[in-house]
């Protein structure tokens, strides 16, 4: 199979207290910059979801076409913006990555649309 046909998923765990995760997501929202990253070449998905569980951790769901497309994201001006925005938070990070295709057909019977 052709390496560009899956995609990178990269779920980013913030945690903070006294809601500083979903302060932080918040600004991210409101100052445009999450916007510009979903607007950026190669990027499918970038979606924040507060955690039911805990309230002081929230996901950020970020998709790419590929592994170049990560890296120019990565290598951007915007990083030290988004860096600076963690720290005014004083937020902690943890990190999964998923290498593969976007959406396995043979699930497709288990997906209720």
């Amino acid at each position: 199979m052709n390496e560009r046909a899956f995609v990178i998923t990269v779920n980013l765990y913030y945690t903070g207290k006294n809601g500083s995760a979903k302060a932080f997501c918040e600004e991210m929202e409101s100052s445009g910059i999450a916007d510009e990253i979903r607007s950026e070449s190669g990027n499918l998905r970038y979606r924040y979801f507060q955690s039911i569980s805990d309230p002081e951790t929230v996901l950020l769901i970020d998709s790419w076409k590929d592994q170049a497309a990560l890296d120019a994201h990565h290598a951007s001006p915007m990083m030290a913006r988004i860096a600076s925005l963690r720290e005014k938070y004083d937020l902690h990070m943890s990190v999964e990555r998923f290498v593969g295709a976007d959406v396995n057909t043979a699930d497709e019977k288990f997906i209720r649309k």
